[in-house]
């Protein structure tokens, strides 16, 4: 999952950042409604966590202008109004989710995964490809009935070539979906993830390469 967090309280943010990092999303910070907003338009997020009240541009003025450009990430807006008028406001400007501060981080993990299958097809509840299991909810992946050690981003990899369902999923899409927005993009970081990963399935191997395409999971 991408995760784009923009709130202005620096604290705050890179504490959600470092969470969600360690929930194996991949997690972009930004402190203000103006670069958040630019991140926003410029990278296609899973979900987009924004905090209202920000300098810059306010986080109405950011949600409005996402609706407008037709943004397709999902919008979990914070703030630390909690009255029913204010919750009702920021989900009339186009937010789907709206959590008051203080909040529990994990009703905030619990809340972003719930956008995340909102903005997808639905997907079976453990990702299967024969042998190869991956549990999504659990985070949990096993073959032949062997838990496989993953790291985060090899279990991210694997995720996604599992629900592309025998699509080829080109490295760029891997790299986009999986890392953040540090990852060089000329990087090898992809191949040698896949690298590692095929290691780890064992034999026989599941993942094929397509020259010039990517690369896909089929039975």
């Amino acid at each position: 999952m991408r995760v784009l967090v923009i709130e202005d309280d620096v604290e705050l943010a890179e504490a959600i950042g470092v969470g969600l990092r360690h929930e194996r999303m991949a997690v972009d910070v930004t402190f203000d409604g103006t670069d958040g907003l630019e991140h926003a338009l410029f990278t296609d997020y899973d979900v987009i966590v924004l905090d209202r009240d920000l300098p810059g541009r306010h986080g109405d003025e950011v949600c409005a202008e996402l609706v407008d450009a037709g943004c397709r990430s999902r919008v979990l807006m914070l703030t630390a109004a909690a009255t029913i008028e204010d919750r009702v406001d920021g989900l009339g400007l186009g937010a789907d989710d709206y959590m008051p501060k203080p909040f529990a981080f994990a009703e905030l993990v619990a809340r972003l995964r719930a956008l995340l299958r909102r903005a997808q097809p639905p997907l079976a509840p453990v990702l299967t490809c024969g042998e190869l299991r991956l549990d999504p909810a659990r985070r949990t992946a096993s073959r032949h009935g062997q838990a496989l050690d993953l790291g985060p981003k090899e279990f991210g990899v694997l995720e996604l070539l599992l629900a592309a369902q025998g699509r080829v999923v080109s490295a760029e899409e891997l790299l986009e979906r999986a890392w953040d927005e540090m990852a060089d993009p000329f990087t090898s970081a992809v191949k040698v993830t896949i690298s590692r990963l095929r290691r780890k399935l064992g034999d026989p191997p599941v993942i094929e390469t397509m020259a010039q395409a990517g690369y896909r999971i089929t039975p």
